[in-house]
């Protein structure tokens, strides 16, 4: 078994591909078929490879392997010219030399009189040998086909006119590559979003003129923003790799979009694993699905929580590279991660959770330090009581805060609290015993010396 992904390098790879990308993987690999990543790229004009490398790279990070491709339909215009050449040659195509203004003419003509804009097929009998090639589409009878989604869906061919399947330059169109493409890859079915959907009763056609077995189809509905438009750039509809920058785990992102029109009881969390082997077409729903920024960052939250630390720490590395953090053998990163692990929504949070353990700051937050410092007292106390703690262990640093609240007749806030902007910088961090252990002795002591001398009030 077969199926593909086929992008346009127009633009980036955004939310709508990504999600009929994996909708496609998955089913495949249920079917443990191939995955085919093919880039149609025919729109000389509008394709660049800056698009490619953004393709590419948005289905590495997230992990859709492919098992034959990329092929680029750029490399195929011989194949196609043949194609075209055997539908002429069987009288089931003819050249058009009808010019656009004629074409427009036409169009507004029976837009006015309230009727489909369609071609009227005025150069079908005149035996042109130049041209635009038109697809003769055949007149009577409906087009039906079963869609794995949809259901049923049937239409006149009367409501079809002669699409036009090579340009007057030679270049083939969409709908004749995708046909030919998806015929010679062995496509097995055709998962793709449901504005595509109008375009099948055509290929339908073709592949029957052509005498092709059709492939399975199945359309997937639409994504809208939270205000029920068409996703945009407003919505999140941004290059994929910008959740990456943002933090989202791949495998997150992958859950979330995989619960966009399709559903599992009320199970919200999903190991790809599980995706792969739950996943069935006939349980995409037909209406659209609305994109929802928060649940997304939960899903992540929950995915960061359940990780193993290995995943995290490989995933994590780009943004510590990105924040220039250097990361020294002590202290260990991965019991660093494990603190964070339960606090953090995404990794640009970790790896600036992650900075104070590693680098000391400028300066501490001016407001924070004028509340929290005025009282020096605490902070002198755990100095030199944590400056002769032989075991620097968190239950012992525990132990040594209760003493000094004991000691000076004050509440936990009055010393942890300071004892957290000391260590921090910033007041976010999490059990304060565990945080001055892994910062360690030294640095907590001169972080220390520097809040007790901190006087910008």
């Amino acid at each position: 078994m077969k199926s593909r992904f086929a992008p346009s390098p127009t633009g980036y790879l955004h939310i709508g591909s990504v999600r009929t990308a994996l909708f496609a993987w998955i089913w495949v690999k249920k079917q443990k078929g191939a995955f085919i990543l093919r880039i149609e790229d025919t729109d000389q004009q509008r394709s660049t490879q800056q698009s490619v490398d953004a393709i590419l790279e948005g289905m590495a990070w997230l992990g859709l392997d492919y098992d034959a491709g990329p092929y680029y339909q750029t490399q195929r215009f011989e194949r196609y010219q043949a194609v075209i050449q055997q539908l002429l040659d069987a009288d089931k195509a003819y050249y058009c030399a009808c010019s656009p203004e004629r074409l427009q003419t036409l169009r507004e003509g029976l837009i006015a009189k309230g009727e489909k804009s369609k071609y009227d097929g005025h150069c079908a009998h005149k035996n042109l040998t130049t041209g635009a090639v038109r697809f003769r589409t055949p007149t009577r009878g409906n087009m039906d086909f079963m869609d794995l989604v949809k259901g049923k869906i049937s239409v006149n061919n009367k409501e079809l006119d002669d699409l036009i399947i090579a340009r007057s330059n030679g270049l083939p169109t969409y709908n004749l590559t995708v046909v030919i493409d998806d015929h010679d890859m062995g496509i097995d079915c055709v998962i793709r979003g449901d504005d595509h959907i109008n375009n099948t009763p055509r290929q339908i056609n073709l592949y029957h003129a052509l005498g092709w077995n059709l492939p399975e189809f199945a359309h997937l509905p639409m994504i809208l923003g939270s205000d029920g438009t068409r996703l945009s750039k407003r919505h999140s509809a941004v290059n994929v790799m910008a959740y990456r920058d943002a933090g989202f785990l791949p495998e997150a992102l992958l859950n979330y979009l995989v619960r966009l029109g399709w559903s599992h009881g009320d199970q919200e969390l999903f190991s790809i694993d599980e995706m792969i082997a739950l996943f069935e077409l006939k349980d995409v729903n037909k209406a659209p699905a609305s994109f929802n920024p928060d649940k997304l960052l939960w899903i992540n939250q929950e995915h960061i929580k359940q990780s193993n630390i290995d995943n995290l720490r490989s995933n994590l590395a780009w943004h510590l590279q990105k924040m220039q953090i250097k990361i020294t053998p002590t202290p260990d990163i991965n019991a660093v991660i494990k603190h964070l692990q339960e606090r953090c929504k995404t990794l640009s949070e970790m790896a600036s959770g992650v900075k104070m353990f590693y680098q000391d700051f400028a300066e501490f937050d001016p407001q924070l330090a004028k509340k929290h410092f005025k009282n020096k007292a605490p902070l002198i106390s755990l100095q030199k009581k944590l400056t002769h703690l032989n075991h620097w262990q968190a239950d012992k640093i525990k132990l040594i805060i209760k003493e000094v609240c004991t000691e000076l007749n004050i509440g936990f806030g009055k010393v942890g609290q300071p004892l957290r902007l000391t260590l921090s910088g910033d007041g976010n961090a999490g059990a304060i015993d565990e945080v001055a252990t892994l910062v360690g002795k030294t640095k907590t002591l001169n972080r220390l010396n520097k809040a007790i001398n901190f006087q910008r009030f």
